[in-house]
């Protein structure tokens, strides 16, 4: 694929991850958070499952790998889905985006306490402050601690952020070694996913449904493109133009999503969230080197 065709897969996969907190406010109309998170996930997995049939690709035959698999499945998809879906009951699908962006932070933290190999440096330290500076700003913490469903909410989209980073580190360590590509690993850890929330749905996701057009097409959007073809988009990219270069869709997709959310939802946004942003960005940008005319860190992107 030439240039340009990378830079509209580039492109798209920041408007299809971005947009995803957008669909997940509107799925949360009708379904309940279990449902949404169901639904993306089970829809994710058959996208999935028609790329690998297109691919014709065998799928890996190891127990030892498909039991790593299921324990990334748990902590990249089953509880970050659910975890979300919950918390934009309570804010708005802006603000979750944002709170998405602090990923590549909080893997950085856990990486650097798991793995040997990823101890802190000074730019990685700086980074580290200034994001946790970020996080402030945009809970707003000189107003005073509310403990209050917001408040909640927006811990339980650090905790998803937090599965996020420790199933990165899980992958490295125990699956990245094993040379398999990226959309094949993506189908193992979204299949595995969808498994085991059919298995948790008679119990977490009984409310009546209530579907509509609208609905019913955000769910196929946020699970078949956001959870499914998004993946091998990423997968191209990263084979393209390297991790690192591919990692800048983590500052593009909270842009997207604070966007959508105000142009579509006609959500409000106070002026911390922005900044807090901002202040997680540069700290991404810092941790990595990127602000420093000295040679850059590459920047791994798990997928």
């Amino acid at each position: 694929m030439g240039r340009f065709g990378i830079t509209i897969r580039f492109a798209a996969l920041a408007i299809v991850w971005g947009a995803s907190f957008l669909f997940i406010k509107v799925g949360l109309t009708g379904l309940s958070p279990a449902q949404v998170a169901l639904s993306r996930i089970c829809l994710g997995a058959l996208a999935l499952i028609a790329i690998a049939a297109w691919r014709r690709k065998p799928l890996p035959r190891d127990p030892a790998l498909w039991g790593h698999l299921a324990v990334v499945s748990v902590l990249l998809c089953v509880i970050p889905f659910l975890l979300f879906s919950w918390a934009e009951q309570y804010i708005s699908s802006g603000l979750a985006s944002i709170f998405n962006a602090t990923t590549p932070l909080i893997t950085m933290l856990i990486a650097a306490a798991a793995l040997p190999s990823e101890r802190f440096t000074k730019a990685r330290t700086t980074g580290l402050i200034l994001g946790f500076l970020g996080v402030l700003t945009i809970v707003g913490v000189w107003q005073g601690i509310d403990v209050s469903h917001e408040l909640t909410a927006q811990l339980a989209c650090l905790g998803a952020t937090t599965c996020y980073g420790i199933s990165f580190v899980y992958v490295r360590r125990f699956i990245s070694w094993r040379n398999l590509d990226a959309p094949t690993i993506a189908l193992g850890q979204v299949c595995c996913g969808a498994v085991v929330m059919l298995v948790l749905a008679p119990f977490i996701a009984t409310t009546p449904v209530r579907l509509d057009t609208t609905i019913v097409l955000s769910m196929i959007a946020l699970g078949a493109l956001g959870t499914g073809l998004a993946y091998a988009w990423n997968a191209s990219i990263i084979a393209a133009w390297g991790a690192s270069n591919a990692s800048a869709v983590t500052y593009l997709t909270p842009v997207v999503g604070v966007l959508l959310g105000v142009l579509v939802l006609d959500e409000p946004l106070a002026w911390n969230q922005p900044a807090g942003a901002l202040l997680v960005v540069l700290g991404i940008l810092a941790a990595h080197g990127r602000l420093s005319p000295r040679k850059k860190v590459e920047e791994p992107v798990a997928v």
